[in-house]
């Protein structure tokens, strides 16, 4: 889950390339996590995936502000996320063991609409009839890619993801008011943190032992999911966010190369649609959301 960061001076062309290799890095992780998916249950796979990461952040956190930075200040809101995250990771799991990767991704990709569709309740912000009209259009997409064939409008895997969706949007959000108070390495520290004790939790009842030839996907997941983490981290910090978060859109790309390399399926003709309806509303959505941010602010 994404932490912006304000950039003193932009720099545009390595923000773009730390995006582009943090989308890449959580593509790599999020195919790791399809592979565990079919060998151990969701919660499971949650709880992994957060403590294969934690020592990788852990060490990042510190190098970049020692034990200080990792101080939270609102607590409740750090539970929260850590909630929201045990939700969205198990029930992305779940989706990703049913379902490619380029399918799960397209309907993901509605999360960012969301957020702007929740800031009006939960913030008190403002959105005009274009942007609710960008949301319809890209809800729309989503119905059309959980067609009642194929994935399949009542399928538990697309409603998951959604499920998924919802849990990133309202734990962004949580992260714009946590941002206030806290820094960068608590918020994601802690969530990680909070999202394995959660899942490994919930998981340890059913907890299947894991095998010695999935250690290494485990590492793998870890270092990548560290990787994206810090990259995504890099690229809002040192580059606008308008500029950097379409290019989130890309992991589009990742997931059918995956799908086909890895699995040997690519996504259907209506899949295409869908999804380009959902991509093409969230760029809408945020060029938007621009303008009127430079009407706030001439």
């Amino acid at each position: 889950m994404p932490t912006p960061v304000p950039a003193a001076a932009p720099r545009p062309r390595p923000a773009i390339l730390l995006m582009l290799a943090a989308v890449a890095a959580f593509a790599l992780m999020d195919a790791g996590l399809k592979a565990l998916s079919a060998h151990y249950p969701p919660l499971e796979v949650a709880a992994l995936r957060s403590l294969s990461s934690l020592p990788w952040l852990l060490v990042w956190a510190l190098a970049g502000g020692g034990l200080r930075a990792l101080r939270p200040v609102r607590w409740p809101l750090h539970l929260l996320r850590g909630a929201l995250g045990v939700l969205m990771m198990a029930s992305f799991v779940y989706a990703l063991r049913r379902l490619p990767l380029s399918t799960a991704y397209a309907i993901f990709f509605v999360a960012p609409l969301l957020i702007t569709a929740l800031s009006v309740p939960l913030m008190g912000e403002r959105v005009g009839p274009r942007r609710w009209t960008a949301i319809a259009f890209g809800l729309l997409g989503v119905l059309v890619v959980l067609r009642p064939s194929g994935a399949g409008m009542f399928s538990l895997a697309g409603l998951a993801v959604l499920v998924a969706a919802g849990g990133y949007a309202l734990s962004a959000i949580t992260v714009r008011v946590l941002a206030r108070t806290d820094s960068t390495q608590a918020i994601t520290f802690w969530v990680l943190l909070l999202m394995a004790a959660g899942a490994g939790a919930l998981a340890l009842p059913g907890w299947v032992a894991l095998r010695g030839e999935h250690m290494a996907l485990v590492l793998g997941i870890g270092i990548a999911g560290a990787l994206g983490q810090y990259a995504i981290t890099e690229a809002f910090r040192r580059g606008e966010a308008s500029l950097i978060a379409p290019l989130e859109y890309t992991a589009l790309v990742w997931g059918v190369a995956l799908d086909l390399a890895i699995w040997g399926v690519l996504p259907g003709a209506i899949t295409w649609v869908g999804a380009a309806i959902i991509v093409a509303s969230g760029l809408y959505l945020l060029r938007r959301e621009r303008v009127h941010a430079e009407a706030e602010h001439p």
